[in-house]
């Protein structure tokens, strides 16, 4: 049996059901689907998404990644995604392994494994496919099967969990990684624009300010940021406003003038306007989908 195949038994003896499922494991969640679904929209941590079985399909602005068992995802920053399960059945469900990325740990590990810095002369897509090797899926089954045994998790899963980075900043995404890793990159420069934006998203855009904050021009901003998340900062201002309203709406019972106020909109015909140009439906009938959907794919 393959190790792909064994991370696949892995991740459904672990899953309760279709939804998305935290683990004991530090950052590491399973997805498990079923059934496809269209049109999961989120804002979507930096990561590595492993599948083990199924293929799931990533929207970033004009681009699209569609990923298996054969290839996985890192994501880099915090984007705003479309995210589509394209193939999944009751009897070969969609099957995946998500492991949050935090800056510290990387950088503690590049120090410590001697290897030089993978700097690039300006930051690519903060979305990249590779092929997902025998070693790396190797390493993926022995973290899951940590939780047989809980209490080896403490001493062994940060093992692992380095083990599995060390082959992710060795392979060919070293250089998104490196990003998320150091501070003073053209990467991390993004990194800092769009935390200001994560913070302030409420208030009138001010270009300037997150320049200043970003420690960019403003052109050099626009043009970076635009190659990272393949919008511009407005955009994804206004992505993000728009996907933090649903969540209120959905997690609060908010209506649709109230959240629109509470993310920074003046007018709620404006609010409804872009919230059905960005999702497909006006509010309350897209919020009426999404309570169909399992639990953690309201894409919040």
């Amino acid at each position: 049996m393959t190790a792909a195949h064994l991370l696949a038994r892995a991740i459904d003896r672990y899953s309760d059901g279709d939804g998305l499922h935290p683990t004991a494991l530090p950052r590491v969640q399973l997805i498990r689907c079923s059934r496809p679904v269209d049109a999961l929209h989120e804002l979507h941590r930096p990561a590595v998404c492993i599948v083990a079985q199924g293929r799931k399909r990533v929207i970033l602005g004009d681009r699209i990644y569609e990923y298996d068992r054969q290839r996985y995802l890192v994501v880099s920053v915090d984007v705003p995604i479309i995210g589509e399960i394209v193939h999944a059945s009751e009897d070969e469900p969609y099957l995946c392994l998500r492991i949050d990325l935090e800056p510290a740990l990387l950088s503690a590990l590049w120090i410590e494994s001697g290897l030089p810095p993978a700097v690039e002369t300006a930051p690519g897509p903060s979305l990249m496919l590779s092929d997902a090797t025998a070693d790396l899926l190797d390493a993926a089954v022995r973290l899951l099967n940590l939780l047989d045994t809980p209490a080896d998790i403490a001493m062994l899963a940060p093992l692992i969990e380095r083990e599995i980075l060390y082959r992710l900043i060795k392979g060919e995404q070293a250089s998104r990684l490196y990003d998320i890793a150091h501070g003073e990159s053209r990467g991390r420069q993004v990194h800092r624009a769009i935390d200001w934006i994560k913070r302030n998203f409420r208030e009138p855009f001010d270009m300037a300010e997150l320049a200043a904050h970003a420690r960019m021009s403003a052109s050099a901003l626009h043009a970076h940021f635009k190659t990272v998340t393949r919008m511009s900062p407005l955009q994804y201002q206004k992505q993000l406003r728009l996907q933090q309203a649903r969540g209120l709406m959905l997690g609060q019972a908010m209506d649709a003038a109230s959240a629109g106020h509470a993310v920074g909109y003046e007018s709620p015909s404006q609010f409804s306007r872009e919230y059905a140009r960005l999702f497909g439906a006006p509010p309350l009938r897209d919020v009426a989908r999404l309570r169909e959907l399992p639990s953690g794919f309201q894409g919040t």
